[in-house]
């Protein structure tokens, strides 16, 4: 029974380093997840408050600003941390994610069936008590992404830019 368990254990953490590493050759896995899914987006215009993280976390803003370019419509950008989706911003946007403290791996990606584009990555050292602000952008031209890019963002351009936008509720499509 002992080596049973034994093996278990060890099988356990021999597959966790094995995960671990292939997370970090493959940044798509690390940072966006492996999962398809689509999100819808609801926009409450309501909300234009700065939050401060709950205790002993970071707070992530992510902030997605279209521009003044004239598109009928404008894609959704899924957003993933560590491997998983938690949320979608459209149009002039914002949505927060709370985080533990650490590395924390993110990702951007265009979700639309007329747009394209590669999905674009950051990383991020999170202290706890500390606000974070991340901003999206797609320029185009003709019907495909010409530039999208995920990049940090000042803290004041981070609550200027909040205080302007609505924020973005998102879910997961069934």
């Amino acid at each position: 029974m002992r080596a049973i368990r034994a093996f278990v254990v060890v099988a356990a953490a021999s597959l966790s380093v094995l995960v671990s590493a292939q997370n970090l050759l493959n940044p798509i896995s690390a940072a966006c997840g492996n999962s398809p899914v689509s999100m819808a987006v609801k926009l409450d215009d309501s909300q234009h408050t700065i939050q401060k993280p709950e205790m002993g976390k970071a707070l992530i803003y992510f902030i997605q600003d279209a521009g003044q370019g004239a598109i009928i419509a404008y894609p959704t950008t899924k957003i993933g941390i560590d491997g998983k989706w938690v949320g979608a911003n459209k149009k002039d946007s914002y949505f927060a994610v709370a985080v533990e403290p650490g590395e924390h791996h993110l990702c951007a990606a265009i979700q639309s069936s007329f747009a394209t584009g590669a999905p674009e990555f950051a990383h991020l050292t999170a202290q706890a008590g500390q606000v974070h602000y991340f901003r999206t952008r797609i320029f185009f031209a003709e019907k495909i992404s010409e530039y999208f890019s995920l990049v940090p963002a000042d803290s004041d351009e981070g609550r200027y830019l909040i205080e302007s936008f609505p924020l973005a509720k998102a879910h997961a499509r069934r």
